[in-house]
């Protein structure tokens, strides 16, 4: 049998236990918190107060903060792009029926909350041109990306683990600051989505888990892949109105962190947590290359982590028409 339809069996083991999996992992629409739990409510008279109170507090933000927020949020709003690229994996098919279509669905309708919420929080603060905004969602969208997995479930389920976990540190960080500026809702409104975020990267970190004790040694061989050719952020091709497709993830990156929300060392802690979580070092019955595979990720993160250590980030003022008046 060949190494794709063996892909298509595990997936197909895996998908029998899709409900037990959507049950643990998933939270009906409901019972999981909303976007409007965390807004003005504009049929109350108390609206217009609470939005001046929103644009007061938002002036004590750095405009680094916002540039990091707005980054946030348009790599959020991208959801058509993750979803669609989700659901050409091999073992998925677009059957309204077939389990996998209905898990990529139900996450990507969790997901799709978050970036709802920034967006209005974003508009209501006052400190940032929506229009560009907008530019720049759209443009990520139109644009799509390419993470190096193709249609191989074992390398996309590598990065949306990774990547899951990386959303959540960047929005548990944003939580920290708003906090300590004394910005209360958008503190917690960020630590929510965190959550979110960490309960999703525990779910595909669990198929990884469940794929390695079926078919240990191509999932290896598929980790050391990943990280070998490195995990591609979602916002890469980041750019401006009238600007070329990714010229403006650099600047965000450097201002990310600078501002300490995302850098490179939570890139080597996030590499680290998935080799423990997996417990690569006590998978058994690997063929010689995945063995060498298992050996190559075991040193990686030190390696990473020095290579880190000698990375200057640049102090550059860069201008983003994100925060230019409108």
């Amino acid at each position: 049998m060949s190494i794709k339809n063996i892909r298509k069996e595990v997936m197909l083991t895996l998908e029998k236990r899709m409900q037990h999996f959507m049950d643990t992992y998933l939270i009906p629409a409901e019972k999981i918190w909303q976007p409007t739990d965390f807004l003005p409510n504009s049929q109350k008279d108390s609206f217009i107060t609470e939005v001046e109170e929103i644009r007061e507090l938002s002036k004590e933000l750095h405009d680094d903060f916002w540039v990091v927020l707005v980054g946030d949020t348009i790599t959020e709003e991208a959801l058509p792009t993750y979803e669609s690229w989700l659901l050409d994996l091999d073992g998925v098919c677009q059957d309204p029926d077939n389990s996998w279509a209905k898990w990529v669905r139900t996450w990507t309708a969790e997901e799709n909350r978050h970036g709802d919420v920034l967006n209005k929080y974003l508009y209501l603060s006052g400190r940032v041109n929506m229009r560009e905004v907008e530019i720049s969602t759209q443009h990520l969208i139109a644009d799509g990306f390419d993470i190096g997995t193709s249609t191989d479930p074992y390398k996309n389920f590598v990065y949306t683990s990774f990547q899951e976990l990386a959303t959540y540190v960047s929005h548990n960080n944003v939580a920290k600051i708003a906090r300590k500026k004394g910005h209360k809702a958008l503190a917690k409104m960020s630590k929510i989505i965190a959550g979110d975020e960490m309960r999703h990267h525990q779910a595909y970190a669990h198929f990884v888990k469940e794929i390695f004790k079926i078919d240990g040694s191509e999932m290896m061989l598929a980790f050391q892949h990943m990280m070998k050719h490195k995990i591609v952020m979602p916002a890469m091709h980041l750019r401006e109105s009238f600007g070329e497709k990714g010229s403006l993830f650099d600047d965000f990156s450097t201002v990310a962190q600078r501002l300490g929300v995302y850098t490179g060392f939570d890139y080597v802690d996030i590499l680290k947590k998935l080799t423990e979580t997996w417990e690569i070092d006590k998978i058994t019955n690997l063929t010689p290359e995945a063995e060498k595979a298992r050996d190559y990720l075991m040193k990686l993160p030190d390696r990473m982590y020095r290579i880190t250590e000698r990375i200057k980030v640049p102090d550059t003022q860069f201008q983003f028409k994100w925060m230019l008046p409108a």
